[in-house]
């Protein structure tokens, strides 16, 4: 893995497009986790772990930011940045950039590593720490992301 993942090109289908004339908050997750589960995979996460080892990835939090509209024809990318990760838990960051460099939205997630027979959270096996120690160390030569660790509030103006 390189030191920031990148996507293959997606692009935007008209059947995405929602009645104000740009892409569906929906389908941006849909982007987002597509590029998400690729990266996941490269770290040994995929279906094959799921489905060898009864162990998989649950979302706990998605905090999704729309910053530019796409709109159908568009191609775009994602990047994956590893952030952190504890025994059981990951968080990453992700760009959705369209093709020619301008970002359209990011998105930060908070993933549960599951035994899918209870199913409850548990720790990850030892091959996989060593999957995310090495992600993590290429990953730490990016800055962290500006618009990581953002939260959703109002903030109250003072009137005068």
């Amino acid at each position: 893995m390189n030191s920031m993942f990148v996507s293959p090109v997606m692009h935007i289908d008209k059947e995405w497009i929602d009645y104000n004339g740009h892409l569906n908050m929906a389908n941006y997750n849909i982007l987002f986790e597509r590029a998400g589960d690729n990266a996941l995979e490269k770290m040994g996460l995929g279906p094959e772990y799921a489905r060898k080892r009864g162990l998989t990835i649950y979302t706990a939090e998605t905090h999704v930011c729309y910053v530019r509209e796409l709109h159908a024809g568009h191609s775009v990318t994602v990047t994956f940045q590893l952030l952190e990760y504890d025994e059981k838990r990951i968080q990453f960051y992700q760009e959705l950039r369209h093709v020619d460099g301008w970002l359209a939205a990011t998105a930060e997630q908070l993933l549960l590593h599951v035994d899918m027979s209870g199913p409850k959270v548990v720790p990850f096996p030892p091959d996989i720490l060593v999957n995310l120690e090495e992600v993590l160390a290429l990953h730490a030569s990016q800055d962290l992301p500006v618009r990581a660790g953002r939260a959703i509030a109002i903030v109250k103006r003072m009137r005068v």
